[in-house]
């Protein structure tokens, strides 16, 4: 008999984390598109990762959580190790805090975008490691990681303005 995936308890939890986690990062990248219209294309296309990862987490896909935490782990460490635009808008977060103004909005969307794949990253673990199935799921986790990251670094190699 095959062993059914009830979505109740703890994993709908990780569900609505994994939910909230990838619409902060859609927001992100909306508001950014709007700011910079060189960035429309690539953006438009980033966020067909995050609309499939809420898509395959609402089925308890291991291949979606995968995809939700390989995605969050290289875009997070790009921001924070090479751009720093994630310390840029943490900064520009803080100054709007305590003097009402916004100087850099854009740096604060890569910021909260972070945040979000923060919460993705934790989300998508506990999924994972809440997922009651065949060993098989580790490899459907990394294959969906792999997934993205290489549809990553195909849209920022084809679709990314220079």
């Amino acid at each position: 008999m095959k062993e059914v995936d009830r979505v109740d308890g703890p994993r709908s939890v990780a569900q609505v984390w994994t939910f909230i986690g990838a619409t902060f990062f859609l927001v992100a990248l909306l508001v950014s598109a709007i700011l910079v219209p060189d960035l429309r294309i690539l953006h438009f296309f980033q966020a067909l990762i995050y609309v499939a990862v809420i898509v395959l987490a609402r089925r308890n896909s291991p291949w979606g959580y995968g995809a939700g935490f390989a995605i969050a782990i290289v875009w997070n460490a790009m921001s924070l190790y090479v751009t720093h635009l994630f310390e840029v808008g943490a900064v520009a977060f803080w100054s709007l805090l305590r003097t009402g103004h916004i100087l850099q909005i854009v740096p604060m969307m890569v910021t909260l975008g972070g945040i979000g794949h923060f919460i993705l990253i934790v989300a998508t673990l506990f999924a994972i490691l809440r997922y009651n199935s065949s060993a098989r799921k580790w490899w459907k986790f990394v294959g969906g990681s792999l997934v993205a990251v290489a549809y990553f670094a195909l849209i920022v190699s084809f679709a990314h303005p220079h």
